[in-house]
Formats: structure tokens, sequence, C-alpha cells
């Protein structure tokens, strides 16, 4: 079986890729859901090629998609208890790329 290339070339300017990553980290916020995916694309932010600034698009064109989703945040009220739930996990080292953990976490509020 041969073995197809791809021509990838260095982004002539990385500012901007650079500032719309370091945007998608904020949003990770109230947007967990795209946290894999930006983690991705920052491990790039030194020399990033065209194909990861494909990829930070197609994140935004994800997000575009989906605007009413997210994790919305409201005032609490000094009478009413809150409460927490949270759940941890880890993929240990089966990260081929870097071979470096995953962690994952949920956190669960109500009143």
């Amino acid at each position: 079986m041969s073995r197809v290339e791809i021509h990838d070339d260095l982004l002539s300017d990385p500012t901007l890729y650079r500032s719309v990553v370091g945007a998608l980290q904020y949003a990770m916020l109230t947007r967990p859901e795209i946290s894999f995916a930006v983690n991705k694309v920052c491990q790039f932010m030194a020399k990033p090629f065209d194909s990861h600034w494909v990829v930070v698009k197609c994140i935004l064109q994800y997000l575009k998609g989906t605007l009413s989703h997210g994790l919305h945040f409201q005032h609490a009220y000094l009478d009413h208890s809150l409460s927490l739930k949270a759940f941890c996990d880890g993929d240990w080292t089966s990260d081929a790329d870097d071979r470096r953990s995953t962690p994952g976490a949920a956190i669960f509020s109500w009143s």
C-alpha cells in the first residue's frame, strides 16, 4: 500500500490563529464540549499549519450552528441552598500524538 502525502504549509502570519484559539479557550468556560478540540489546536500555537487553521474554522462553524447551546449561569439567591455533585476521570497515555493523559470532569449544580 502506498502512503498519501499531504502538503501542508506553515501559516504565513500565525497571529490570527493564536488570537482565535485564545478566544476559543475562553469559550470553553460555557461550552465544555469543545474542550478536546481546542486543546488539540492549542498544541500547535508555536508553528500552526494550514490544516490547523481549517480545524479552528470547523470549531467556529460548530459554535455558530449551536449558539443556543451551552451552560447558562444565573444569579444565586441566598435563601436557596446550592447542591453540587462532581465526577472526574482520566485516560492515561492513550493519545498516540503526545502520550499524555487526558483528564475529564463534570460538575453539576442545582438549587
